[in-house]
């Protein structure tokens, strides 16, 4: 690698993402260097992220938080900015060499989008940004010939089996699930579960948002859709296995038959730095795998009875144009409503279904239809809900 640091800009440097990627950077401080951070509202870690890093730039996203955050950063020569408009500004400011897009949601596809156009080297957390609009940001891709690197395990653990194998061609995506909280609950026992036993994840440590999603199975839903437009695959050459013991992170099949499998500890850290250092890799202290321990792999088909969302995506995935953006804009809205207990977790996928056969469907969006479209959605699914 380089002597020179490279520069990174995280994008939702308070979240789960974000707070690992800082771990990683200040275990290789002699590599990276903190160039921007943002957050939506957690001001009090961005102040205290802040001071520790010191970068030259943070943002926040709420901007009732602004006085306190260039208050809090007075005494430091650190520029504060604050809006939407600003993080999406932020992203491809110029000594920028990396953005980690860590973002939760449909918030992530502007600053995305400005990191591309800027001609920056884009380390993908934030699958909404390809879920809502793939199509897009894969011609701004192709267009500024900017590497994306994905961050998320599953599609770390794909790209790593790709890797060096040039054209071969690929017969099969295979995405592991961990099959989350409620893998073995029945129909009428999800039908009370709450918010508090949702949050309880077996094996990954994330945000409230993406832990829902997954005891759900809609974040595998969500990355079904993020593999067809990072990988350049069709909808039937994805497939989901469930694999409780979450080390196999997935796996290639390719038109041979032979399987190539990426296996680890479940642990963010090593995709987020396989992220910053592709296509080096640094020796590090990580945990490591124990076959003394882990002795036992088992798979299961996932069941898109019990849990409706991962039909629903594939069903948006097949369906193309806008649709995929549908679905994210009411999921968000229903995971928001069952985190305040306010709906049940089955009622999720009735609603989300409700309001994908109401939106206006549009085959060829623009990014103007994208925007609208979220909007309308969000209003929809609202007006859905007062009404269960």
């Amino acid at each position: 690698m380089s002597d020179i640091k490279k520069q990174i800009a995280i994008l939702g440097s308070t979240g789960s993402i974000g707070t690992q990627a800082l771990k990683v950077i200040a275990e290789n401080s002699s590599l990276f260097g903190v160039f921007a951070l943002t957050a939506n509202n957690q001001v009090d870690l961005l102040i205290q992220q802040a001071r520790i890093f010191q970068p030259e730039v943070v943002a926040i996203a709420n901007d009732i938080h602004y006085q306190k955050l260039k208050d809090a950063l007075a005494d430091l020569p650190i520029k504060v900015f604050a809006g939407d408009d600003a993080i999406a500004q932020v992203a491809g400011m110029q000594p920028i060499d990396i953005v980690l897009t860590a973002m939760v949601g449909y918030s992530g596809l502007k600053p995305t989008m400005n990191a591309i156009k800027a001609g920056k080297k884009i380390a993908l957390a934030n699958k909404e940004t390809l879920v809502v609009a793939g199509e897009l940001i894969r011609a701004l891709v192709s267009e500024y010939n900017v590497p994306v690197i994905p961050v998320d395990s599953e599609h770390s653990a794909i790209f790593q089996c790709l890797v060096g194998e040039g054209n071969n061609p690929v017969e099969k995506l295979i995405l592991t699930a961990s099959g989350g909280p409620f893998r073995t609950k029945s129909l009428a026992e999800l039908e009370y579960v709450t918010s508090a036993q949702a949050l309880k994840h077996p094996n990954w440590d994330m945000g409230a948002k993406i832990t829902i999603d997954s005891a759900s199975m809609m974040n595998k839903g969500f990355e079904i859709i993020e593999a067809k437009w990072l990988f350049d695959v069709a909808p039937e050459q994805i497939d989901v296995v469930v694999h409780p013991q979450s080390i196999i992170h997935s796996m290639v099949q390719y038109a041979d038959g032979s399987v190539k499998a990426q296996l680890g500890l479940p642990d963010m850290k090593l995709p987020i730095q396989y992220a910053f250092t592709y296509p080096d890799r640094l020796q590090t202290k990580f945990p490591r795998l124990d076959f003394n321990i882990c002795t036992q792999f088992t798979f299961e088909r996932p069941d898109t009875e019990r849990f409706r969302n991962l039909a629903l995506a594939y069903y948006a995935m097949k369906k193309g144009g806008n649709m995929p953006c549908i679905l994210n804009a009411a999921n968000e809205i229903v995971v928001a409503e069952f985190l305040k207990n306010k709906i049940r977790f089955l009622q999720m996928s009735d609603i989300i279904e409700d309001v994908m056969a109401k939106a206006t469907f549009i085959l060829q969006p623009t990014y103007e239809d994208y925007v609208q479209t979220d909007a309308e959605v969000r209003l929809l699914t609202k007006k859905l809900i007062e009404k269960s």
